[in-house]
Formats: structure tokens, C-alpha cells, sequence
């Protein structure tokens, strides 16, 4: 039986990927990186340090810096980002968002938020969305990012739930993946080739419909 939701934030909720997608491409560019059409994808989901890695390997100068030196290149990274980010307002929630968590506390529904960002209760306050979550996951609790499960898990954790018991949403594929890894059913928000391990997938955020997606549910073996 269907008692909580898991949301990504990026690309979810709101889309701030696309403020961190030009804070790294930013700092891409004061390094000499030329960063390839297909980053944008493959940066979506990743957690801080992992989306520096990427960006350095790109231009191969992975092993150029310290690891103090990576930390005070991704600390810059996310000043420019969390400038960007004070700018955001109800009018920055994607659509269709509103109405599902409305649904959601409707059905008795519990809610968490899954993602990599450090930034999310700050979002989610810009947003006036802080308080319709029971929980956040705290990324510098674990030890492993996306496409590893663990923060799936843990968000069903907080909420006291089991894997057959949660519907988690996400636009990335490492997402989608950490989430099947989890056991959970999986909505992906997207391109269906791109996030065809996902037991459902929807072009956009003003498709999803809770009434549809729990008789999806309903009618899908989790596992």
C-alpha cells in the first residue's frame, strides 16, 4: 500500500539544475574546459565533488589539483550558485508540483526530499515549500552518491516506510537508477529512452497525475 512520495529537487521540484548547470559552466570556462553538449545531462543528479570530478576529467586536468584545492574550486562553484538561487519565488515551482503535493497531503501521503543538493532547504524556502516535506535528506550524512541507492533508502528511512510502500520521482538517469537499486517504484520525469529503467515516465511535470501514477502502481510489481 502506497503511504509516501521521494522527491529529486532538481528538475523536479523546481529547476535549479539550470543554475547549477551555469555555475559549473561557469568555473568550466575560468579553467580552460570546454564542456560537451551531453554534460548537462550527465551533471544532473551528481553530488558537488562527483560534478567536479567530471568537469576536470573533461578537461583532463583531474589530477592538476589538491584535494584542498578541488574543495576551494567547488566552494566557488557554490557561492555563485547560492547567489543565484536567493532570486527564486513560488513562480519557480514547475508545473503541475503544487497541485501533486496537494494531492499527496489529501491522500495522507508522506513526503521527503532526495538530492545531492546541500542547498535544498534554502530552496525549498524560496520556493514556500519548506514545510509541505516531513523530511530532507542531509547529503553530508552518506558516503555514497547517485546512482548508489543510499539516499533512497534513507529518505525511506526518515519517513518509516518500506520499499513497496514509496512512489520516488526523478529527471536524471543516475537517479532513476539509485531509486530501482533502492527497490522502489520509480517515476521518471523526461526523456523515456533516456530514463527507461523507470516503472513510469512522464514528458514533463504538468503530466503527472497522483491518481494515475498510484494505479500504475498499483498494477506494477516493485522489485
Amino acid at each position: 500500500m502506497l503511504k509516501g512520495l521521494i522527491f529529486d529537487l532538481d528538475g523536479v521540484i523546481t529547476d535549479s539544475a539550470r543554475y547549477h548547470l551555469a555555475a559549473w559552466n561557469a568555473l568550466a570556462e575560468e579553467l580552460g574546459i570546454k564542456l560537451p553538449a551531453k554534460a548537462s545531462d550527465e551533471l544532473r543528479g551528481l553530488a558537488r565533488m562527483d560534478s567536479l570530478e567530471l568537469i576536470l576529467r573533461y578537461g583532463h586536468q583531474e589530477n592538476k589539483y589538491s584535494l584542498a584545492e578541488k574543495e576551494a574550486l567547488a566552494a566557488k562553484k557554490n557561492m555563485a550558485y547560492q547567489q543565484a538561487i536567493k532570486k527564486m519565488t513560488q513562480a519557480d515551482i514547475l508545473p503541475g508540483i503544487s497541485e501533486l503535493l496537494e494531492q499527496a497531503k489529501t491522500n495522507g501521503l508522506k513526503m521527503a526530499i532526495a538530492s545531492a543538493s546541500m542547498n535544498a532547504p534554502t530552496i525549498l524556502k524560496q520556493l514556500g515549500l519548506l514545510k509541505e516535506f516531513d523530511a530532507i535528506v542531509d547529503p553530508k550524512t552518506l558516503s555514497h552518491g547517485k546512482p548508489n541507492p543510499e539516499i533512497y533508502q534513507k529518505a525511506q528511512a526518515i519517513l518509516g516506510l518500506k520499499a513497496d510502500e514509496v512512489i520516488s520521482f526523478e529527471d536524471a538517469a543516475s537517479g532513476v537508477a539509485a531509486i530501482k537499486a533502492a527497490k522502489q517504484f520509480a517515476v521518471g520525469i523526461g526523456d523515456s529512452q533516456v530514463l527507461g529503467q523507470a516503472d513510469l515516465v512522464v514528458s514533463d511535470t504538468s503530466q503527472l497525475d497522483l491518481a494515475k501514477i498510484i494505479a500504475t502502481f498499483n498494477s506494477k510489481k516493485v522489485g
